[in-house]
């Protein structure tokens, strides 16, 4: 099985490429990213490209996934509804549209957060926007496409975010996260369940197409 990755180097990518590479279906991942990280593995492709709303000239490298895992993202903080657009959602059409090329009959794994808005008509910039992004992938053709919306991850297996912020929010957090995670169930995951949930979708569907973050730690139960 030939799996795409976009956004390899965040907490998220990061995630889902270790349990990727610990997958014995998965013979291949084919990581896109703006410069080298210095990941090695038999199984790993990293594909160096540098124009993120256009991936027509790497479609050969794309060729022949069963799958596509978009972790990408970036805060919205300090950043204009326009600007962030671009990235939350014009980079991922653009990587959505390279895949339906090149493999029509792909499924589409897109990491949204909890409190996405799904009307896109709502007050908070970046909910609108992931919704929109959302609304685009589910009315395109593929196989089938995922929306996976975590609220709190609990990074796990030396896996950290590379935001400052975020970086921040869990090492104060850190003590009181498995706690967490036992009484607030819905609310709460693991990077370990987050990528094992992915690629259960990948390969086998989910009973929904928009998974809160009690529908990832369940579906990370069925792996």
């Amino acid at each position: 099985m030939k799996v795409v990755l976009f956004g390899g180097s965040g907490m998220v990518g990061q995630s889902v490429l270790r349990e990727c590479l610990l997958d014995r279906e998965i013979d291949q991942v084919v990581s896109v990213v703006r410069k080298e990280t210095g990941a090695r593995d038999p199984k790993l492709r990293e594909v160096v490209h540098h124009d993120f709303f256009d991936f027509s000239p790497i479609e050969p490298e794309l060729a022949g996934a069963t799958a596509c895992f978009f972790t990408l993202g970036v805060t919205s903080a300090g950043m204009s509804e326009e600007d962030y657009r671009r990235i939350t959602y014009d980079v991922t059409m653009a990587a959505a549209a390279a895949m339906l090329r090149v493999n029509p009959a792909s499924t589409f794994v897109f990491i949204s957060g909890s409190g996405t808005d799904s009307s896109e008509r709502g007050k908070v910039m970046w909910a609108r926007v992931k919704g929109a992004a959302e609304n685009a992938l589910l009315a395109m053709p593929f196989k089938a496409a995922y929306m996976f919306r975590p609220a709190i991850i609990q990074p796990m297996h030396g896996i950290k975010s590379r935001t400052a912020s975020y970086r921040i929010f869990y090492a104060i957090a850190w003590p009181v996260l498995p706690l967490m995670r036992a009484l607030f169930p819905g609310y709460v995951t693991t990077t370990e369940r987050l990528g094992k949930a992915m690629i259960e979708a990948a390969k086998h569907g989910a009973p929904k197409h928009v998974l809160e973050s009690a529908d990832i730690n369940a579906l990370a139960k069925v792996m």
